[in-house]
């Protein structure tokens, strides 16, 4: 008999900024995002932009992180 895993998600509240127009146009974001990583893994700044830029199709620099903490 084989073991099945069911890979589960860390959710996090966060606020960001996401440009969608010009250079001073932004909109402001917030909700739980879930992210397929181990509860344990400590993400950067950085790679947390990318992953909600790619989420939404742009670019990391379109996204500004403004908060992110861990649900429980």
């Amino acid at each position: 008999m084989g073991v099945i895993s069911l890979a589960m998600g860390t959710k996090y509240y966060t606020r960001f900024l996401m440009q969608n127009g010009g250079p001073q146009a932004a909109d402001e974001y917030s909700g739980v995002v879930e992210v397929q990583a181990s509860a344990q893994q400590v993400l950067e700044t950085s790679e947390i932009e990318a992953l909600l830029a790619k989420s939404f199709d742009l670019e990391t620099e379109q996204v500004e992180l403004l908060n992110w903490s861990r649900l429980h």
